[in-house]
């Protein structure tokens, strides 16, 4: 799991308290129907309406700066940018603004789901949380004591031609313009870990050995646990070089296995939020902007698969189709980076959230109520 059970109660807690503050109104996603909704957000109404509590309890924590717009007018807008790397005439339509409006309401959306990744990206918090992920990686690829898989995301930016030289920085390794970020994922394709971006030109061992999880996993801090991946340290494993034996093949073969996984995990990111395929123009002061959509985009990955929300139908290639961690193995029907996604089960939780969500009993605070559902959608 991404987040423990506690997390979600937590937020659970937070959110009822803004119910009954808020009287229960309803939300700018009630008018669309799920057809809509899919099409327009690539999200289901049920994780839709958990985004909208969750990101309106951030953002009134948010004190150092206050919105002049109401949330259910930038939130359409912004998920509508992460859906489809741009905003549609109709929600433009529906929330009565301009496309000029956009780009700052985009910014500051990004700044506040981003600021939530501490609570739905993370390590297993518990020790037998860790031992149980450990043991269940084990049992697929056979190599003992790995909590996840590490390895660097590139995501495509534009740069002009007259502005080539000062932005070289950000051409990568592939020869195309990009920002990179260091990912860790969990063999069901949970984002444990999103650092911030950096240039393209960037090297995964420099990210690694500057990143807040390098350091926390070169001290320990989670235990005596690896990630798979290829930069070097003694708590990442890496592939063998020249493997002369049928042991250093197996391992090989195993580890080869597993990083598949982040493949498969960023392509289904990319498919579902399709704004990450080329995230605009390289920009003097732009990285902490780029960052903050990366970073909202993983949260709503996390959110999403708590939802098993199934991904959208089609599939978008980059420009460049290049090998390192885009879009080499996300065919619609591979979903190796985590269970089938079962329509029926989606269904069920759907039903069962908005029943809860609606419920004059829930609104009131019933802890119990809300341990089974969280349970029930694990």
């Amino acid at each position: 799991m991404a987040f423990a059970l506690p997390v979600w109660l937590a937020v659970q807690e937070e959110l009822l308290e803004s119910d009954e503050e808020g009287g229960g109104a309803l939300s700018c996603f009630d008018e669309f129907d799920d057809e809509a909704l899919q099409e327009t957000f690539h999200l289901t109404k049920p994780c839709l309406h958990f985004i909208r509590d969750a990101v309106l309890v951030r953002m009134k924590k948010c004190t150092l700066k206050k919105f002049a717009l109401s949330l259910d007018v930038m939130l359409p807008l912004a998920l509508n940018y992460y859906a489809h790397g741009s905003i549609s005439g109709d929600t433009l339509q529906r929330t009565r603004r301009f496309e000029t409006d956009c780009p700052a309401i985009i910014s500051a959306v990004s700044g506040v789901i981003a600021g939530m990744s501490d609570q739905f990206i993370s390590f297993p918090l518990l020790q037998g949380a860790r031992a149980s992920v450990a043991s269940k990686t084990e049992k697929i690829c056979g190599i003992p004591n790995v909590l996840g898989v590490l390895a660097p995301a590139h995501f495509e930016v534009q740069v002009s031609l007259k502005e080539k030289d000062a932005f070289k920085s950000f051409v990568s390794a592939s020869g195309f313009p990009s920002v990179v970020s260091q990912l860790i994922c969990d063999l069901d394709g949970n984002l444990l870990s999103v650092e911030k971006c950096c240039v393209g030109s960037t090297s995964e061992q420099e990210m690694w050995e500057s990143s807040f999880k390098g350091r926390e996993l070169e001290k320990e801090l989670h235990g005596p646990y690896w990630v798979i991946g290829k930069s070097v340290s003694k708590h990442v494993l890496t592939p063998v070089q020249d493997p002369s034996n049928e042991k250093d093949i197996r391992y090989n073969e195993a580890h080869a296995k597993l990083y598949s996984v982040m493949q498969t995990t960023l392509g289904h990111i990319k498919t579902r939020f399709r704004c990450l395929v080329n995230l605009g123009f390289a920009q003097k002061g732009s990285l902490d902007k780029k960052s903050n959509i990366i970073k909202a985009c993983c949260v709503l990955h996390n959110i999403a698969k708590k939802f098993s929300v199934p991904l959208p139908p089609s599939v978008v290639k980059t420009e460049h189709g290049q090998p390192d961690m885009e879009y080499t193995k996300h065919i619609q029907g591979d979903d190796s980076a985590g269970p089938p996604y079962s329509g029926a089960g989606m269904q069920d939780k759907a039903k069962v959230w908005l029943v809860c969500r609606s419920s004059s009993a829930v609104s009131k605070g019933k802890r119990g109520v809300w341990i089974q559902l969280m349970v029930y959608l694990q």
